[in-house]
């Protein structure tokens, strides 16, 4: 049987440190994550030209988190309290990600790609959880991601429950926004203590979970499961 080809998102960075010329990055473990689930994972360039044909190629998405902030104008916010704004990559991203959910092709969010997901739906971000003025968790851990930092409590009769089976599990934490108002047709499956919005699902399609922490890591066994899951829908035809 093929392997499912996972698209992946990139980051983009200009000119400085590893290159003269823009450039395109990504951690290993984003990558390595799938092949160890049995997928294989394809880079995708920020080519909005090429959506259709990109789209036509995978099999499932993985939309991956960096260090910047979704414009608040894409989800109506007038006030920019985000830090740097990468318009390229977030066009590129709500484009392929619309049109994966067009498609029913599943999407993994992670991070900011689950925040992504929430925009493309319709949905609005906190833009600093700190800026809220409440007593909440250190969502920007200090120790390294390849360690837990806090709970999360999953509710019960969703996706990530019946993967998990689970009332709660320990993640690692590395985001100062989190999602706010819902986009259309989506579910919050688990919260922090401070009630902060830990992942959601889409209900209208086949597969569509974003997690705030970062799974790829693979620190629990609860985090495989969920890439196990993934793949195992990306297969479904």
């Amino acid at each position: 049987m093929k392997k499912p080809i996972i698209g992946i998102t990139l980051d983009y960075e200009k000119p400085g440190e590893y290159s003269k010329f823009p450039w395109y990055a990504i951690r290993k473990n984003y990558l390595q994550s799938i092949e160890d689930v049995g997928g294989f994972p394809l880079p995708l360039l920020h080519s909005l030209e090429n959506i259709e044909d990109i789209s036509n190629i995978i099999d499932g998405l993985v939309i991956t988190g960096g260090n910047f902030d979704i414009n608040p104008s894409l989800y109506g916010d007038i006030n920019n309290n985000s830090r740097d704004n990468k318009n390229l990559r977030t066009t590129f991203e709500l484009a392929l990600c619309k049109k994966c959910l067009a498609k029913n092709i599943p999407i993994f969010g992670i991070c900011g790609g689950e925040q992504l997901i929430n925009v493309a739906l319709g949905g609005t971000l906190i833009q600093d959880i700190k800026s809220l003025n409440l007593k909440t968790l250190e969502h920007e851990q200090l120790s390294p991601r390849n360690q837990t930092s806090h709970k999360v409590y999953i509710e019960y009769n969703t996706i990530l429950h019946k993967i998990i089976r689970k009332k709660f599990i320990d993640v690692n934490s590395a985001h100062h926004q989190a999602v706010d108002k819902l986009g259309e047709g989506v579910i919050v499956s688990s919260k922090a203590k401070d009630g902060i919005i830990e992942s959601i699902e889409g209900v209208n399609y086949r597969w569509c979970i974003g997690v705030q922490w970062h799974p790829e890591f693979f620190i629990t066994r609860a985090d495989k499961l969920i890439f196990l899951d993934f793949l195992k829908n990306c297969t479904i035809k």
